[in-house]
């Protein structure tokens, strides 16, 4: 073939994707494979390793199968991912000394507490950008040297590799030749000065993790390696990798002042450009590196995290039954006017920005005897879109430009209803793009201007195309109620201080 196309691998949370991409952004073909989460304690998630790279193979074989191409037709690679989940292997075996512990893991809250009682966190934020918080990798990775005999008997002997999913999968993709990550999941383990662009020797070490186990980074566009024979079938360049939301925020072409994404997948996660210095957030949001094409010149971002949104869909299909497939929910939702005074705060593995309260557990409130699934499922939308509008409020607070326009994206993106209640309650146009996988087109599109698909990042920004708009339709005064309504409810699951 002499078109060229891009393989797109987006490793989730529930399951493993991958896209072949054409160059107007087509998606030619796609192929995505589930695989199990593991709840070993309340409050643990685990994900196998193993698994999540044979979820990744099938993925990839149904997407060329479905692009009725052959792996040798494929021009480059970009990888992306979930975040903060951390993965811990054998250098010389290439096996995994423990199952990965997963972003929304809460165990490492004590040790969080610790580190706080001991005046730790001031550092920790000013170097990294990040809160103290069993969400990022650090403390998980500290878990396991404390409880993992195998992962400290490797670090002892000088064979631990260790790194976010990216960095598995680029491993196991090269053959164990390549052991590396890009900016911005570097910026996400809590071990990376964001304004050195380098690992932290201090972190390093309060963290017991040896700098010796992490990958080599490199921008988020850069030759990572190249794929081995023996895995695909054909010499594959990765040219590409991109955090899960970082690439869903270039994707969605969102880098003008007023303009942010918020990407509806097992949580919210709501991200502005931030500008070239590193600030400090008044409203404890988070600062993280976006895409970049350089080491030395990394653009800043604003992210605000949701923990629970679209595994509160999840929740009420399978632990409540209150429909069979998530997409019914909207219909549900939509047969009441309003949520009959029921509020659901989904805390389910505590509570991020802004309260960021790791020991905070979700409710159901205002049940009465009149309550129907209706109802439930009406709360649920309304509980995802509310705490989405906190985090605007938030960012608006934050940054010098207040959010004009959120363009959306993810699973939940498609329901109506949802993106009518995020318009209302954020007070701001919510548009939605005709490919709501810009996730995975993100880091499509990174790789593709490093082979030349694309000339620039402008001529990628033209490929955004507007599926629908959704106007804020309520008064000002009405928002305000119902966003203090929400913090009401939020503040009845709050740890007491």
């Amino acid at each position: 073939m002499t078109e060229l196309l891009i393989l797109t691998i987006d490793q989730g949370t529930t399951s493993s994707r991958a896209l072949v991409v054409d160059g107007k952004g087509r998606n030619r073909g796609a192929g995505q494979h589930p695989f199990p989460q593991f709840f070993p304690q309340p409050g643990w998630v685990e994900h196998d390793p193993a698994t999540i790279w044979e979820s990744t193979l099938a993925a990839i074989a149904d997407a060329i199968r479905a692009a009725s191409i052959t792996s040798r037709d494929l021009a480059a690679i970009g990888i992306t991912n979930q975040r903060e989940t951390v993965v811990a292997w054998d250098r010389q075996t290439g096996e995994p000394l423990a199952n990965a512990i997963v972003w929304q893991d809460r165990r490492t809250a004590p040790l969080c507490d610790e580190f706080r009682a001991a005046g730790r966190e001031a550092r920790i934020a000013a170097t990294t950008g990040l809160t103290l918080d069993p969400y990022f990798s650090a403390t998980k990775l500290a878990w396991m040297a404390h409880n993992r005999p195998a992962y400290a008997e490797a670090a002892g002997a000088g064979r631990l590799a260790v790194g976010t999913v990216d960095s598995w999968l680029v491993w196991k993709l090269t053959g164990g030749r390549k052991h590396v990550t890009d900016l911005t999941n570097a910026s996400r383990t809590m071990l990376f000065d964001i304004n050195r662009t380098r690992w932290d020797v201090d972190l390093c070490g309060l963290f017991s993790v040896p700098e010796s186990a992490l990958a080599e980074v490199l921008p988020s566009r850069a030759p990572f390696g190249t794929t081995s024979y023996g895995v695909l079938g054909a010499e594959i360049p990765i040219l590409a990798i991109a955090g899960d939301q970082q690439s869903a925020l270039f994707g969605q072409a969102c880098s003008g002042p007023g303009q942010a994404k918020n990407t509806y997948g097992t949580g919210c996660f709501l991200l502005a450009e931030a500008g070239r210095a590193p600030t400090r957030s008044t409203t404890r949001l988070l600062t993280s590196l976006g895409a970049a094409s350089e080491l030395g010149a990394p653009a800043f971002v604003r992210e605000g995290s949701v923990f629970v949104a679209g595994s509160l869909v999840q929740w009420l299909r399978d632990e409540l039954r209150l429909f069979g497939r998530s997409g019914e929910i909207e219909a549900l939702a939509a047969s009441v006017p309003d949520s009959g005074g029921v509020t659901i705060v989904p805390a389910f593995t505590g509570l991020g920005a802004p309260y960021w309260d790791a020991d905070a557990r979700g409710a159901i409130l205002g049940l009465t005897r009149g309550t129907t699934p209706a109802h439930i499922a009406r709360a649920a939308l309304e509980a995802i879109a509310l705490s989405s509008a906190e985090l605007v409020e938030a960012m608006n607070a934050d940054l010098p430009v207040p959010i004009r326009e959120l363009r959306v994206d993810g699973g939940a993106a498609a329901n109506n209803l949802l993106m009518q209640m995020q318009a209302d309650l954020s007070g701001v146009p919510v548009l939605r793009p005709t490919e709501t996988e810009t996730t995975a087109l993100g880091a499509a599109y990174l790789a593709g201007l490093e082979v030349g698909i694309w000339a620039s990042p402008e001529e990628v920004a033209s490929l955004w195309r507007l599926d629908r708009r959704f106007e804020p339709r309520i008064a000002a005064s009405e928002r305000a109620a119902k966003l203090t309504e929400w913090r009401e409810a939020v503040s009845r699951v709050l740890t007491p201080i």
